[in-house]
């Protein structure tokens, strides 16, 4: 830890609920290290329905976690906090994000952070209009753009959006949940993801045509929202949905596991997933996509196999020998553990709230609140 205790209060999405949403899992990583650092974090997650009937950790063993209903509760609880903090985070998608982050940016009095889990959909969003949790005027009032996105991205948002200072903080893994497993390994190829449509070409190319091709070997797709349109061949086996909980032993039965990336984030590029991290932490080998950027993340050929094309799934699958199978998965591993644990993203969150306090009178390069500007509807959260 770099000096003092911080006072951190974060806004997010969600953390007591990991279902439909892939930022809880961020946010219990965060919440958790922190807090091992030595910090005092308090998270503050808006009631919805759908996450409280799904609610599969109720009370976050680390820092402290408070429900709010609305925002005029929002303000009568927490507003001391929330003026008196370090740091204040806002989270993509929360629940009239742009009304709070207003209120924010007017509020605290030190860092005021925007943490952006799914940046390129907010930033091709924003194209058409200002968003229900994003503006274009509230970017340049953050003192820190959060981005789960790196490389040009970050130069896009400082230099056409405003924003002081952006900052890459990716999707992370917990280490003590994702590691390797002695199993049988009844899938040859196997993937997690909930279906998406920009996605979903590429499934049919690296996973679906290759089980056509090879009907002897086994395969699984696991996530929900499937069309019943979308034909399955009989060596695919479908599971509708995968608890968080069976994510590990998943991944341990695959002899290979497939990413694939999501349009918004192959033309972004530095956007890994989570599930890679994940996939990697449990000695999974991994078989990707490409997009710019994966390079610095594991290296090609030695770390992740890349396929761009069913054909190349087919020759790692009939080609790749099981010794160098295990050892691709162990250098994924060893990379992950060294460089992409919620403690590594805890250090880095710490280190740039650090810098923004430093400079002279706790003053940031932000721009004073402007009026409250309209916003649209919350489109549906991103899903890795």
């Amino acid at each position: 830890m770099n000096g003092e205790p911080l006072k951190i209060v974060v806004l997010g999405l969600s953390i007591t609920s990991s279902w439909g949403n892939g930022h809880a899992t961020t946010y219990r990583g965060l919440m958790r290290e922190l807090s091992a650092r030595g910090h005092e974090v308090l998270f503050l997650e808006r009631n919805t329905e759908w996450y409280e009937s799904n609610r599969d950790m109720p009370k976050p063993p680390y820092g402290r976690t408070e429900i709010y209903e609305n925002i005029e509760q929002l303000k009568e609880r927490f507003e001391n906090d929330i003026r008196e903090a370090d740091c204040v985070i806002l989270g993509s998608y929360v629940p009239e994000g742009a009304v709070i982050g207003d209120w924010i940016t007017r509020t605290a009095q030190k860092v005021k952070a925007f943490y952006d889990i799914d940046t390129p959909v907010t930033l091709a969003n924003l194209e058409n209009g200002d968003l229900d949790y994003l503006t274009r005027g509230l970017i340049p009032r953050y003192d820190l753009y959060l981005s789960f996105t790196g490389g040009p991205t970050l130069d896009r948002l400082e230099k056409q959006l405003g924003s002081p200072m952006a900052r890459a903080l990716h999707c992370s893994v917990d280490p003590k949940i994702y590691y390797p497993e002695d199993h049988d390994r009844p899938w040859d190829l196997g993937y997690l993801g909930t279906y998406s449509a920009d996605r979903q070409p590429s499934v049919h190319k690296l996973l679906i045509e290759p089980a056509v091709q090879m009907p002897k070997s086994q395969f699984v797709v696991a996530g929900p929202q499937y069309p019943k349109e979308v034909h399955w061949p009989t060596n695919v086996e479908r599971i509708t949905h995968l608890a968080p909980a069976e994510h590990r032993k998943f991944y341990g039965r695959q002899c290979f596991t497939l990413n694939v990336t999501r349009s918004e984030m192959v033309t972004a590029g530095y956007s890994p997933s989570v599930r890679m991290f994940e996939a990697a932490a449990c000695g999974t080998p991994i078989i990707s996509d490409y997009w710019d950027g994966l390079d610095t993340f594991f290296e090609l050929g030695e770390e992740v196999l890349v396929a761009r094309s069913g054909e190349d799934v087919l020759n790692f699958m009939l080609r790749v020998p099981r010794e160098d199978r295990v050892e691709i998965g162990e250098l994924a591993r060893r990379r992950v553990l060294k460089e992409h644990t919620a403690a590594h993203r805890a250090s880095e969150l710490e280190g740039y709230i650090c810098e923004l306090l430093r400079r002279p009178n706790g003053e940031s390069d932000s721009l004073q609140a402007g009026p409250q500007e309209s916003s649209s509807n919350l489109p549906a959260p991103f899903h890795q």
